[in-house]
C-alpha cells in the first residue's frame, strides 16, 4: 500500500504543478474539466461532470506529477461552486536522501512561501525546514536524520 497526497487548488493548479514538475522533475499529466465527457443521456450529476460553469472548462480535474509509472503528487483545481478551505491540517512531508537536495528543494518552493521555520538543524534531523508555498500547500522539508 502506498499514499499519494492530493492537493486541492482554486485555479492555480495548473501552475503549482508546472513549479512542482521544475522542482521535483518527473512529468504532469493533466486533464482539464473541459475534456471530461458529459452525464450519460438522462442522468443528473453527480454521475458524469455535468456543468463545469462559465471559466472552469481550462481549470484543472485532475493532475498528477508522477516519476515513470509512480505518482509522487495529485490534485485538481476546486470544482465551481466548491469552497476551498485550505489544506486542512495536512502538510507534506518530503524526506530527502542528502542534505544538499533537502536545501535546494526547500529554496525553490521558498520563491513567495510564507517561511515558518528556516532549513537549520534539529535535533532530529541534520536539516529541517517548514514553509506554505505560494500556492497554499505547506512543506515540512527533511535532509539526512540522525541517527540515535
Amino acid at each position: 500500500m502506498k499514499t499519494t497526497p492530493y492537493l486541492s487548488f482554486y485555479g492555480n493548479c495548473r501552475q503549482a504543478f508546472e513549479t512542482y514538475e521544475q522542482i521535483f522533475g518527473g512529468q504532469v499529466f493533466q486533464i482539464t474539466y473541459g475534456d471530461a465527457p458529459p452525464p450519460p443521456e438522462g442522468t443528473e450529476p453527480p454521475e458524469g461532470c455535468g456543468d463545469v460553469g462559465p471559466g472552469a472548462p481550462d481549470q484543472i480535474m485532475h493532475a498528477t506529477l508522477a516519476h515513470g509509472q509512480a505518482p509522487f503528487l495529485m490534485g485538481s483545481d476546486m470544482p465551481p461552486g466548491m469552497p476551498h478551505k485550505g489544506s486542512g491540517g495536512i502538510s507534506v512531508a518530503l524526506n530527502c536522501d542528502d542534505n544538499a537536495e533537502a536545501e535546494r528543494v526547500f529554496k525553490a518552493l521558498a520563491e513567495g512561501a510564507q517561511i515558518q521555520m528556516p532549513m537549520a538543524e534539529t535535533f532530529w534531523a541534520e536539516r529541517f525546514g517548514m514553509l506554505v508555498d505560494r500556492f497554499g500547500t505547506p512543506w515540512l522539508i527533511n535532509g539526512v536524520y540522525k541517527q540515535p
